[in-house]
């Protein structure tokens, strides 16, 4: 088994190298994909309780189990298994978050068909290796039930680094590492005057996407008070590096101004041969610099500027490629519906086009308050005078346009438009995944959490 680390790059000491890094991510159309990457929770059937690291039915024993079948190359940290890499995530990646969700990295793929049928294989495998150990995987977007204190800690040394430092940043950081679930469509842009329209529509729909794939209302056994609990955690984990980042929608915008904003969120750590050495609440800026407290007079490489993008949390993200991070998980259908939805609007011109029609007007400011009011109102939320469930139909009516544009159809003939259909079907039932289960839970469940496992489980 081999630690993971990259190979050192050269230092770099202005901002020219790290613009460029991210624009070396523009790809002509034809070589456009969406990449798919999903978290659920394993649990005991037998008891509902969550899943530990280590022991004979555990973490570590169902990576070791799908390395066996898929002979994929180990992820090693601090000597643990952390981790799966197929083909230097050509076929994708399977990674831990904090507390035990198991993330599929997707694979980059041409169609949604191709998303669809990944996500129905990676379950298929999963549940050879863990019936065999009474373990299941719950789609909901936050723990139904489980305490801090049942949760437990995977061995990866940034989430140490991370626990220790949360806390004094925001009330629930801590919260989202353990107690969370998203589902997240990655996609590509091909200039830079594409990456900023597309970021532009993405964010200002994000909230959108959260209100139609809400899926977490319970914690600790009980409802909440939302409909998207981990999306209202997103709201008080730390807000130098979460939100809507209103700058993106300033004259100007582009690769420099993420740059410029990217420097000032302050870091989590800086990866030295293989360690992890804790620089949390620092700045990148210094350290171009030369001038990081954690390491005096040294300067960051390329693969540390990467690591550092991919530790801040806004609504969208933008690295190599434009990440979607609204949407809680849910089950087997959203999961494909999720990048249909954004494919149908960021993948053709026209579609693009429109979908920016319908949010160019929204002020900023009422973007933002949008974003606050979805986790508890879901579709009922207002922005421009109008609910959300109205938007959505419209929006969902471009998405349906946009994937007809692309006309990839599978064996049966069938093009991308019918993954939309359970997202239409939210809509036309004004009924997001949330207020399904919470009428399950006052009514045949007589409210007790149980019937949860088997109602979500994947």
């Amino acid at each position: 088994m081999q630690e993971t680390q990259a190979t050192p790059t050269p230092v770099i000491t202005g901002t020219e190298p790290l613009v460029a890094w991210i624009a070396a991510g523009e790809k002509p159309r034809e070589q456009w994909r969406v990449g798919t990457e999903h978290e659920k929770f394993p649990f005991f059937t037998d008891t509902h309780a969550p899943v530990p690291y280590d022991g004979e039915r555990s973490i570590h024993a169902l990576l070791q189990a799908l390395r066996a079948r898929l002979g994929w190359e180990p992820l090693i940290e601090d000597g643990n298994l952390i981790g799966l890499r197929g083909a230097n995530c050509g076929k994708g990646c399977i990674t831990l978050e904090p507390a035990g969700q198991f993330e599929l990295s997707g694979a980059p793929l041409f169609t949604i068909h191709e998303t669809a049928a990944e996500f129905d294989e990676h379950m298929r495998l999963l549940r050879e290796v863990a019936d065999e150990m009474n373990i299941a995987f719950l789609g909901l977007g936050a723990a139904p039930e489980w305490t801090f204190a049942e949760l437990p800690l995977m061995p990866k040394p940034r989430y140490g680094i991370m626990r220790r430092y949360m806390p004094t940043v925001g009330r629930l950081g801590l919260e989202m590492m353990l107690r969370t679930c998203t589902v997240q469509s990655n996609l590509d842009f091909g200039s830079e005057a594409d990456m900023v329209l597309k970021m532009r529509v993405s964010l200002a729909l994000q909230p959108l996407a959260t209100a139609l794939f809400a899926n977490s209302p319970f914690t600790e056994g009980r409802p909440n008070g939302y409909l998207s609990w981990r999306s209202a955690i997103w709201l008080d984990t730390d807000p130098a590096r979460t939100g809507m980042l209103p700058f993106v929608f300033d004259e100007g915008f582009g690769y420099e101004a993420y740059v410029e904003h990217a420097l000032d969120v302050p870091m989590y750590f800086v990866r030295r041969e293989g360690r992890y050495i804790d620089a949390a609440g620092m700045s990148f800026r210094d350290f171009l610099a030369g001038k990081l407290p954690a390491l005096p007079g040294e300067y960051p490489t390329i693969d540390n500027w990467a690591d550092h993008l991919t530790t801040l949390f806004p609504e969208v993200r933008l690295k190599r490629f434009i990440e979607m991070r609204g949407a809680d998980m849910g089950g087997a259908r959203m999961v494909p519906a999720l990048s249909a939805f954004w494919v149908g609007l960021l993948y053709d011109d026209a579609a693009l086009n429109a979908a920016w029609d319908v949010a160019k007007r929204w002020p900023v400011a009422d973007m933002i308050a949008l974003r606050e009011e979805v986790p508890k109102q879901g579709l009922r939320a207002r922005i421009g005078g109008r609910s959300l469930r109205e938007v959505a139909r419209e929006v969902l009516a471009i998405a349906a346009q946009g994937l007809k544009a692309r006309n990839h159809v599978n064996a049966r003939g069938d093009d991308e438009r019918h993954y939309l259909q359970v997202l239409e079907e939210i809509v036309e039932a004004g009924r997001t995944p949330a207020e399904e289960l919470l009428t399950r839970y006052h009514g045949a469940w007589r409210e007790r959490i149980d019937p949860v496992y088997d109602a979500c489980r994947l």
